[in-house]
């Protein structure tokens, strides 16, 4: 348990940083199934679509910390792969 002044500061702090990563964390991977579900319909267009709004909401994930930058990327990078293959 959190004795001084400033310790206590920093779990509320903590708390409320906590809360709204979740959320953006939540919003994030609801985004990405948007895609990944459009993919599994076959719906070329529609997973391009999808991809269009994922990929900002990724790089803006990734600027916030709420994932790795690189782990960003690589998300975009295989749904950009799976959606080439549809074109097949």
């Amino acid at each position: 348990m959190a004795n001084t002044t400033s310790a206590k500061k920093a779990t509320r702090k903590i708390a409320r940083r906590t809360a709204v990563n979740k959320s953006r964390r939540t919003q994030m991977r609801g985004v990405v199934r948007t895609v990944e579900e459009a993919i599994k319909t076959g719906d070329r267009a529609a997973a391009t679509q999808a991809l269009a709004n994922a990929e900002p909401a990724l790089m803006r994930a990734a600027q916030r910390n709420i994932i790795h930058k690189n782990n960003a990327s690589r998300k975009v990078s295989r749904l950009t792969a799976q959606i080439a293959k549809l074109a097949k």
